[in-house]
């Protein structure tokens, strides 16, 4: 049930403490995390979405590229999913896990797809899984724009104080956990406490620092189960299936964000305030004190002063405490930051100042839009390399309470940081946001200028076409663009009926935009089309 849960957060903080506030209705559910009273991760889940990340799926192979070194496979989707060879080959243990050896157990796989990287290169992947046979896999990247889904045979199974991988016998500690008694500590339990099946392997994950061993076991034998279900539903049903449904935004909240750092769980609606405390009581019935159900006549996200906070977050401009600012442009693959003074002053102490609150303010903005791929953030100018040292410190700090993956790069000499962050799913601002149908995604309008002189160009265009018999017409255009052509450029269009022998009637329709323009036939009110 309990299949994932990471430590997000570093130590309890204190005044407002670290809150979860889910506010539920009929279309959508919002889950905002707090921490000392500032909105840090906001999630959005609509009634017709369909999370697929963490989801696994019997699928089959229906071409191989060699050339991409990849496979694409149908799981059911319009798109297929796109399988790269080094995905279908069990990964080594990642770079901030230790890696454990079994006592008396060796590291052997077996059978297809459990082999180690030594044994089984990407040249091998085209005959384990030729096209037209079936393979188990997991989502690790959801749609994003025309891509379709990536998947992995690397399958993982993460509950809340440990992975489970069920083709992978590799064990592991997270190098988060520092404490070497600590360390030492949980490697016993892994090496005799633990039962872990043959040809699986276990990672205990930062949140299982100073917890019991029962505890893990139960963990342990929760995920098993788990994974002895998804075996029989594969074996038994047909492909392309889904054989486990990463599960919905109430779940997964309790999940991955409840953990000893929260202090208190405000929900808005009293039957997901009860399925939450079911959830969390299998693990911990303390834990079910800390959920409450809040009945508020004003919108909870609103009473609580968290839609400001939202609204403030999302713009293309963002403010700093020193007057300085944030601009925010993303691309489908790249996020531009520009950090500018604006109110702050240049000296030296002051710029500094400026860079670090803005190194603060991208790592949350990142977590708070869901934005990810490639990040270029272009800082003030810092002629002191510890001054660029002490604003990379704290970006790198600041990151670390990110769920996704992050690598970041020092400050170049141009001024500008480098970072990647791991994409799972659209940004939010995709997810919420449309491309505006009058500017075209541009975020600008033309001026009332530009409108007056492509205006004029038109008319000139369709009264020098000798099939246009008629030389009456009607304009009609936006309030902004009548101002001016009345007040500035009125002879212009004189001069035009006077060289074409034309006549022309103005109109201004406030209902239209500013790049909105009908010239109509006056006799027959047809619109002209050049």
């Amino acid at each position: 049930m309990f299949s994932r849960i990471r430590k997000f957060f570093g130590p309890k903080k204190l005044g407002e403490g670290n809150k979860i506030v889910v506010n539920c209705e009929r279309l959508e559910t919002r889950v905002a995390l707090l921490e000392n009273g500032s909105l840090e991760e906001y999630t959005v889940e609509r009634a017709n979405d369909d999370n697929i990340v963490g989801s696994i799926f019997k699928g089959i192979v229906r071409n191989i590229e060699p050339g991409l070194n990849a496979m694409f496979v149908d799981i059911g989707f319009e798109k297929n999913a796109f399988l790269h060879f080094w995905d279908a080959i069990p990964e080594a243990l990642d770079a901030e896990l230790e890696e454990i050896q079994r006592s008396g157990k060796g590291n052997e796989g077996g059978g297809k797809g459990k082999a180690s990287k030594s044994r089984i290169q990407s040249k091998d992947i085209p005959g384990l899984y030729p096209v037209g046979s079936e393979v188990l896999v997991q989502v690790t990247k959801g749609p994003i724009g025309t891509k379709g889904p990536r998947i992995t045979t690397n399958i993982s199974l993460p509950g809340r104080y440990m992975v489970l991988m069920p083709r992978n016998d590799q064990l592991g500690i997270s190098r988060k956990i520092e404490d070497p008694k600590e360390r030492a500590r949980l490697r016993k339990i892994m090496g005799e406490k633990l039962t872990i099946p043959e040809k699986m392997g276990v990672i205990l994950r930062t949140v299982s620092a100073g917890q019991k061993v029962r505890y893990f076991v139960r963990d342990l034998a929760i995920l098993i189960d788990q994974w002895r279900e998804i075996e029989e539903k594969a074996s038994t049903e047909k492909a392309p299936t889904c054989v486990f449904r990463e599960p919905d935004l109430i779940e997964r909240t309790v999940r991955d964000f409840l953990t000893d750092e929260i202090d208190e769980v405000l929900v808005d609606d009293a039957a997901a305030a009860e399925r939450m405390k079911d959830l969390i009581g299998v693990i911990s019935r303390r834990s079910r004190k800390r959920i409450q159900y809040m009945q508020t006549s004003t919108p909870i996200f609103e009473k609580l002063g968290i839609q400001r906070q939202i609204d403030d977050a999302f713009y293309r401009q963002v403010w700093l405490p020193s007057g300085g600012y944030l601009v925010i442009d993303e691309t489908e693959a790249l996020i531009a930051i520009d950090v500018n003074t604006g109110r702050a002053k240049t000296q030296d102490k002051m710029i500094l100042q400026t860079n670090i609150e803005a190194a603060e303010e991208v790592a949350r903005q990142v977590r708070l839009r869901n934005i990810g791929g490639l990040l270029v953030i272009d800082f003030i100018d810092m002629k002191s390399r510890r001054d660029q040292m002490a604003v990379y410190k704290v970006m790198r700090e600041r990151l670390r309470n990110d769920k996704a993956k992050t690598q970041i790069l020092q400050i170049s000499q141009l001024g500008l940081m480098e970072m990647t962050r791991q994409r799972l799913h659209e940004s939010l601002n995709i997810t919420v946001n449309e491309p505006c149908h009058y500017c075209q995604g541009r975020g600008m309008v033309k001026s009332a200028e530009s409108m007056s002189v492509e205006l004029q160009r038109r008319i000139n265009t369709i009264l020098g076409k000798t099939e246009n018999a008629s030389k009456e017409l009607i304009v009609i255009v936006n309030p902004d663009v009548m101002e001016r052509l009345r007040t500035h450029d009125g002879e212009l269009f004189v001069e035009l009926e006077r060289r074409h022998n034309a006549r022309l009637t103005f109109r201004s329709d406030a209902s239209y935009y500013r790049e909105q323009v009908v010239i109509a036939d006056a006799k027959t009110q047809k619109e002209i089309r050049d």
